[in-house]
């Protein structure tokens, strides 16, 4: 390891730190560093997930159960913007990478918070982001970022595009995937992989057709050029071409891997999950098992040649995406090692893999379910799930589990309960009666992901637990700009346009509260977990517009080529609450569990979070909704925020799940922390933005925590 100091001059002078809108660089003085064995060793996180194993851990020990309760703010860095923040930092020799709301970048003193430089590509980033890479060799050092559908290679040291990779230091993900770029939307919510000279991404596409496929591709990171790509739809000749009808690669879209990857160097494996095929709920246009979606994926790294793959969903009618990327771990079995990846669902079940061959170190039972009765769908006649571990998350929603919070709002649960269709999972939708999803479409695990003690092969996941419905109406052959909208914004916002706030706001009204340009901008790229839409001609897109703000069905002149028809559609996302917003379900809302991978079994399971309006009237440890993940030390800790209502960062022992520590965010904390050492000193950063909760404000803070005063010299 590297031993550095920070030695300060007298003579660098800070300017203001102020983000251009122009594309041009604000370059600040670094901190010079020089070697002095007086100081501790530093320890980076130079990895999203901390390394490429995507373990979450950290050997730090410094901060430890004995002293954890004196954390304090070592420094807090305001991007001074809105909108809230999902993004984990990274921090190589002593400088934190990280990006602001609307994708700013920029590089901070990882020890003071004092800024660095900062880079505005322009664009207004207003998709989710959750983190940045980083690639060396020798003086060459480059962060690898993405700004909406286009991946930057800065320079490390002062934040300057490289104008030798791609065009002008930037390719464009629309780019390379055997369809027209000008249509597609495809954008990087998670950090690339880094193999040797390769930078390896998947992309977030829509959920409704028409969506582009959802190649893994790997590019130079010196040049920006195409190195491989491996099609998630297979094209002729390729395996699994055949559980797609015949040509669906020309025209099917997604089976994306949107929720990041795991590597294992030693071996050039990388481990891909995959989401669900579009359209998610209804496939008679898609008929057969689909691969490679709902898949994990292990991939030659240096070829993108497959070596291994699982399905957990066949033919996806549920959007069961794999949700978060795995992590590698070495778990005891039988007296000896083996190398395995774990992987979390939003079914609340782990998977565990032979790293190497893909062989199930726990079983999967393979059961039959229910046919679909929708015209022209095939649902699979059979899927499995995990015999063990047990769910992290509850499968199974009865009356006696219903909401006592009021007797009079248990009543209203029972009524509604009566009428929704409960029977478990992997039940297809119908027409007419909404079905009960439970775990909800955000999971069971979501894309925080796990975090995976290597000295006890324990691995720690945050779990939702909130009911869901939905159901779907037949395509009644809608024309103009009605038609529009119900192929391209009802599976999110409803027939009825009146969404499922929070997190899929009504439509109603929209005009009361934004500007028509706002609107078309939005509905063009994207805003927030909503896909932006390429696909809409000028004159698709301003009569949507106007449909959205008056009403008016205004006939369209242009052809809908890339606006395909369905037969049925999904009636919206919709959480089963009560008329006062809270779950209409007894509490946990939320939990955080601890499982070991070696035998199977439960550690220990706590609820995580709470509403501090119903705390206040008694209420409390109901646990909540809770997005970012956790990261575990050495020091017999696990660090987490996440929870969407109360802003708590929270630290618990890792063996028992006692609370140690917690403190009050400036906004909800729904990002993964990360931990480093500067100079013999530990700290952990949270980027605190909120934005899940419409009825708080939201931010851009990124909080570093620390023990009091500086780490004592060590020799």
């Amino acid at each position: 390891m590297h031993v550095r100091a920070v030695l300060v001059s007298s003579l660098l002078l800070f300017y203001a730190f102020v983000f251009h809108t122009s594309g041009d660089i604000q370059l600040l003085p670094r901190v010079a560093s020089k070697s002095d064995a007086s100081f501790l060793e530093n320890r980076d996180w130079p990895i999203w997930g901390g390394s490429p194993e995507n373990s979450h851990y950290s050997p730090l020990a410094q901060i430890n159960r004995a002293n954890v309760k004196q954390l304090e703010v070592a420094w807090s860095f305001d991007t001074g913007e809105p909108g809230g923040l999902q993004t984990s930092p990274i921090i190589v020799d002593g400088v934190l990478y990280g990006i602001t709301p609307i994708q700013k970048v920029f590089a901070l003193n990882a020890a003071t918070g004092q800024p660095l430089w900062s880079f505005d590509s322009g664009i207004k980033g207003l998709q989710p982001n959750r983190g940045l890479a980083y690639w060396a060799n020798s003086s060459d050092k480059r962060i690898l970022v993405s700004v909406m559908n286009f991946l930057y290679a800065l320079n490390a040291d002062s934040g300057r595009p490289i104008p030798s990779f791609g065009t002008r230091g930037r390719i464009d993900l629309q780019e390379n995937l055997g369809r027209d770029p000008r249509w597609q939307s495809v954008v990087l919510t998670s950090p690339g992989v880094v193999y040797k000279d390769l930078i390896i991404v998947g992309g977030r596409n829509p959920e409704t057709l028409p969506a582009p496929p959802g190649d893994v591709r790997a590019y130079d990171v010196r040049s920006g050029k195409l190195r491989w790509s491996f099609h998630t739809i297979p094209r002729p000749g390729e395996f699994g071409y055949d559980t797609w009808p015949k040509d669906a690669w020309k025209v099917s879209g997604a089976a994306n891997n949107w929720a990041g990857m795991a590597l294992d160097g030693k071996r050039g494996i990388v481990y891909v999950p995959t989401g669900s095929a579009a359209f998610d709920f209804y496939g008679g246009d898609r008929l057969g098992d689909n691969l490679f979606a709902n898949c994990l994926i292990a991939l030659n790294a240096e070829t993108g040649e497959r070596i291994w793959h699982f399905q957990g969903v066949k033919h996806d009618l549920w959007d069961r995406d794999f949700p978060a990327a795995p992590a590698l771990v070495t778990i005891k079995r039988d007296g000896r090692e083996v190398d395995a990846v774990v992987q979390t669902s939003k079914q609340g079940f782990i998977y565990l893999f032979d790293r190497v061959t893909g062989a199930q170190l726990f079983p999967i039972e393979y059961r039959k379910y229910p046919a679909s009765t929708m015209q022209g769908e095939g649902a699979a006649s059979e899927q499995g799930l995990p015999a063990k571990p047990a769910p992290y998350a509850r499968q199974n929603m009865s009356q006696d589990a219903l909401t006592n919070r009021t007797p009079e709002i248990h009543q209203w649960a029972v009524e509604h309960f009566r009428n929704i269709r409960n029977d478990g999972q992997f039940v297809p939708f119908s027409v007419g009666k909404e079905t009960l999803v439970f775990p909800g479409f955000d999971g069971g695990a979501e894309w925080g992901g796990p975090a995976v003690d290597p000295e006890s092969a324990i691995v720690y996941v945050n779990s939702n637990e909130m009911a869901w419905m939905a159901a779907l109406f037949e395509d009644k052959g809608e024309h103009g700009a009605q038609a529009i909208y119900m192929s391209q914004c009802s599976v999110c916002h409803g027939e009825n346009m009146s969404g499922s706030p929070p997190a899929f706001p009504s439509l109603i009204g929209v005009g009361n509260r934004v500007s028509p340009a706002d609107v078309a901008s939005t509905i063009r790229k994207g805003k927030g977990r909503m896909p932006g839409f390429p696909n809409l001609y000028s004159d698709q897109l301003d009569a949507l517009v106007d449909f959205l703000l008056t009403g008016e069905n205004q006939e369209i002149a242009s052809p809908e080529p890339r606006s395909p028809a369905m037969k049925y559609r999904l009636t919206g996302y919709r959480r089963f609450l009560d008329p006062d917003g809270y779950p209409a379900i007894a509490p946990p809302w939320g939990t955080l569990n601890a499982i070991n991978l070696n035998t199977g079994e439960s550690v220990w399971k706590i609820n995580l979070g709470e509403y501090p309006e119903l705390a206040a009237k008694g209420m409390t440890n109901t646990g909540s909704e809770n997005y970012g993940g956790p990261i575990v030390t050495a020091g017999g800790l696990l660090f987490i925020g996440a929870t969407n209502y109360d802003r708590k960062f929270r630290v618990f022992d890792k063996s028992t799940g006692e609370l140690l520590w917690e403190t009050a965010l400036p906004f909800a904390g729904n990002a993964t922390p990360a931990t480093y050492a500067v100079n013999g000193r530990q700290y952990v950063v949270i980027a605190a933005g909120g934005g899940k909760d419409p009825k708080s404000a939201s931010g851009g803070v990124y909080v570093a925590f620390a023990l009091p005063g500086k780490a004592p010299n060590s020799h």
